[in-house]
């Protein structure tokens, strides 16, 4: 008498922000986001889906060259600390050295939300989505801070999420991306546009993208 088949359980997903705005081994930031996109995409993580490349402004204005943005949904069997370890190790790879907060960078990989968890602890969250701007500046975490405490201020985050996940739901502020980024000021989103060329299709070129 034939079995019946066992069920596969989904991986929780989770959400990854990916930014550059500096050239790596002669390659354009367009380049080097495929290209992490390509690491990123592995046994233990499966990229799911993947928003257009966006130029966007630097953050804070006038802090160095516009920055190419970008988000992916992901599926992972990692829990948050392994998760966020190898987005690090991932970006050392690609020239990214942390010295500087808001620095320009070859490659920034952030781990936007895993399943809708709130890590460490609600109080820990809350903490550092209240820091103010100068103390942002100053002071990054050794951990990571689920949902990441800037997603509902940053329009280079909210413009790709909310064309991958609009119904995605903020854990904490109970709003989807959609409403997030309907509360931002028109001013900063018309700033952002995709990226045209080549990477207009990024889905597929990720693919048959090289691997370095």
């Amino acid at each position: 008498m034939p079995q019946p088949e066992k069920s596969t359980p989904s991986r929780p997903k989770g959400l990854v922000a990916l930014g550059g705005n500096v050239a790596f081994g002669g390659g354009s930031p367009e380049s080097t986001l495929a290209a992490g996109l390509v690491a990123l995409d592995s046994e233990s993580v499966h990229v799911a889906r993947i928003s257009r490349f966006y130029h966007t402004p630097s953050v804070p204005e006038g802090s160095g060259p516009d920055f190419v943005n970008a988000v992916v949904e992901i599926a992972t069997d990692l829990e948050a600390p392994a998760l966020l370890a190898r987005l690090h190790a991932i970006e050392a790879r690609f020239g990214r050295e942390r010295h500087t907060r808001w620095a320009p960078r070859t490659l920034d990989l952030d781990l936007l939300d895993l399943g809708g968890a709130v890590l460490p602890d609600a109080a820990t969250q809350a903490r550092w989505m209240a820091l103010s701007p100068e103390t942002q500046a100053r002071e990054a975490p050794d951990r990571a801070i689920l949902p990441h405490p800037r997603i509902q201020d940053r329009g280079f985050v909210l413009v790709p999420l909310a064309e991958i996940a609009p119904d995605w739901r903020h854990p904490v502020l109970d709003r989807t991306a959609a409403e997030l980024l309907t509360a931002l000021p028109e001013a900063e989103i018309g700033r952002i546009s995709p990226v045209s060329g080549p990477w207009t299709g990024v889905s597929a070129l990720v693919k048959t993208y090289p691997t370095q």
